[in-house]
């Protein structure tokens, strides 16, 4: 009688993976971030962000008013507590961002060349970002001293002229700028007591999205710092015009745009700070922060 041949198979135990198996990367989801968190865009739409290898291809959200919307209603309920924390104390805050930024270092720079830098100027980049908010951190307590003043008056009175955060601060960030143009004009807004609405880079978003997991794991309180992501011709004018918003930062050189920001901030007269791309990427400067300050100047008595 003929043997049959057994065939030995080899089954996969609980736990363990199988030999030789492939599985699918598990592809990031780049979401926005409001009032601490990371929801996804109201509207459900996204956009393809390009990139410079054969990865696949990766989506940001497009963001739409309400989302602004929500964001600077985030912004307006941080601003009490974070306007009035102590210098010394954002100042603390600022620093473990950059502290926070640095272990991941590695992520940042592999995102920047994703979106087109070699790996010497994303390095190059990175320790540029990182010692500008270190440079902030220190100015968060100093500022006040530089710019404050007591004014002689011809009558009996002290007169002193204090700087006072301006309130919220919508910023849309350089265009073709990942990470330092983006930390260059969010840091003196949010040291100076402001809370603050971002629009992303629409290009090279990455960075932005990542940077928003470094605050929400930081000390930054929720709502301090909103990070959107979209089309900028889409939410530009809702960026200048929503009256809840105090003063609004434009790195860009578009004449067209530049027109109607000023336009569209003139409703409520809010503060229109204009930073063409030759500035938007300046090494830290105290007069950044002093661009989104109300001075307040206080009449006191004397001998009465």
């Amino acid at each position: 009688m003929a043997k049959t041949k057994r065939t030995r198979v080899n089954k996969a135990r609980p736990g363990n993976s199988v030999r030789n198996s492939r599985r699918a990367s598990v592809l990031r989801t780049y979401k926005v971030y409001i009032n601490g968190k990371f929801p996804r865009t109201e509207s459900g739409r996204s956009y393809e962000v390009a990139q410079t290898d054969d990865a696949a291809p990766i989506r940001a959200c497009r963001c739409s008013k309400k989302d602004f919307r929500e964001s600077v209603n985030a912004a307006r309920s941080a601003f009490t507590g974070w306007s009035t924390a102590g210098a010394y104390l954002r100042g603390q805050i600022i620093y473990r961002i950059a502290e926070m930024l640095e272990g991941r270092r590695e992520q940042f720079i592999s995102e920047l060349c994703a979106n087109g830098t070699t790996q010497r100027r994303a390095a190059t980049e990175m320790d540029a970002a990182l010692d500008l908010l270190v440079n902030y951190a220190g100015w968060a307590d100093k500022f006040q001293q530089v710019f404050s003043s007591v004014n002689p008056v011809n009558s009996s009175h002290f007169n002193f002229s204090v700087c006072e955060p301006t309130g919220v601060v919508s910023i849309i960030a350089p265009h073709n700028d990942g990470l330092f143009g983006l930390v260059a004009n969010l840091a003196p807004v949010i040291v100076g007591g402001n809370t603050s609405v971002v629009l992303a880079s629409e290009s090279q978003p990455l960075c932005a999205v990542t940077l928003a997991e470094v605050l929400h794991s930081s000390d930054v309180p929720a709502g301090v710092v909103n990070i959107l992501t979209g089309l900028e011709d889409e939410l530009v004018s809702h960026f200048a015009s929503h009256m809840d918003v105090n003063a609004v930062v434009y790195c860009g050189d578009d004449p067209s745009r530049i027109k109607l920001i000023q336009l569209e901030a003139a409703r409520n007269v809010k503060r229109v700070v204009i930073r063409p791309n030759s500035q938007a990427r300046q090494q830290p400067n105290p007069y950044f922060i002093l661009d989104t300050q109300e001075i307040k100047t206080t009449w006191h008595p004397i001998g009465c």
